[in-house]
């Protein structure tokens, strides 16, 4: 299974860059960028911290996929 991301058209959405996403969920903006691309999976804790700054459920965010 792969994680699958919508981070990216959420921070276009609210005009924010990863550095500042990164900043207000206290962490580095690399991390951000490799959740974007599919190289980081998240605690919970910080899928959660992301979907309370963008307003919206962890579910609409992240999302398994088969990687067959």
């Amino acid at each position: 299974m792969a994680l699958e991301t919508s981070i990216k058209e959420y921070r276009a959405r609210y005009n924010m860059s990863q550095s500042d996403l990164a900043g207000l969920v206290n962490v580095r903006r690399e991390t951000i960028g490799n959740l974007e691309n599919g190289k980081y999976n998240p605690s919970l804790k910080l899928a959660m911290d992301i979907a309370r700054i963008f307003e919206t459920t962890v579910e609409e965010l992240f999302t398994f996929t088969d990687d067959e």
